[in-house]
């Protein structure tokens, strides 16, 4: 019988549960790569906000929002409604869930590192020459180990649970959930399944696509327009404008 990672983990829980991994988390400033390969993308027309991330290392755009769905799904409905996305009535279209190829032989190549399926799974193939990623093996897995620098409960060795282990940044995103979210691709030895990735424990794993897990939108490519924020000079002078019109109020009563 299947070892079903999302099983497991729910087992880990009940013996980790004192442990504040589910607890919500935030920007962690050097952690991962985010600060360096994330762009902040407008959607609703409003430059000062940001509504999308484009990804430089994986050449895809982010919903800034990890729970823009506000539910979770089965792999049917998590798709059709990627597919129909209009974001913030953009007009952008096209939207998707993340991808996972299968490396290996068809189907879970269970290990703790360097596979498709189980814990520290593979991210990309690096360029040799330049560096660049030629082939994304997950883009869930490269945004938890790689864009977040998160880390799976066991480590490399099966030797759990590892210092820092879990969804302890969740860099620019909102709404990041600690649960399972839906990819796009269905596991091939058996299309009733799908692949999935746990953001609890970091692993990736496949399960049936009747269960409801979340879903997170991407765009291949880069999409909206670049966000403009208020620099921290401009903010600053305005803030002390206000300071001086409100004592200027004060003298006057």
């Amino acid at each position: 019988m299947k070892f079903h990672l999302r099983r497991a983990a729910t087992a880990l829980f009940v013996v980790a549960s004192g442990v504040s991994t589910l607890a919500h988390a935030a920007s962690v400033s050097g952690q991962g790569t985010w600060e360096t390969t994330l762009q902040g993308r407008d959607l609703d027309g409003n430059l000062s906000t940001t509504e999308a991330y484009y990804d430089t290392s994986l050449n895809i755009t982010w919903l800034a929002n990890a729970n823009y769905a506000g539910a979770t799904m089965n792999w049917t409905n998590a798709n059709t409604w990627a597919g129909s996305l209009n974001p913030y009535g953009s007009g952008i279209t096209g939207w998707r869930l993340p991808t996972v190829t299968d490396t290996g032989s068809s189907g879970c190549d269970y290990a703790y590192t360097g596979t498709d399926c189980g814990w520290n799974v593979n991210t990309a193939t690096e360029g040799v020459d330049c560096g660049y990623n030629i082939t994304t093996h997950s883009e869930m897995s490269h945004m938890f180990y790689v864009t977040l620098g998160d880390k799976a409960y066991y480590n490399t060795s099966g030797v759990g649970p590892q210092a820092g282990w879990g969804l302890t940044n969740t860099g620019p995103f909102s709404n990041v959930q600690s649960d399972d979210y839906w990819s796009a691709t269905e596991y091939a030895p058996n299309t009733s399944y799908a692949w999935y990735f746990n953001t609890i424990y970091g692993f990736q794993d496949y399960d049936l696509k009747t269960y409801s897990f979340s879903a997170w939108a991407v765009h291949s490519g880069d999409v909206g327009a670049t966000t403009v924020p208020v620099p921290a000079a401009v903010w600053l002078f305005g803030s002390g404008l206000a300071g001086l019109l409100g004592m200027s109020r004060k003298r006057r009563r």
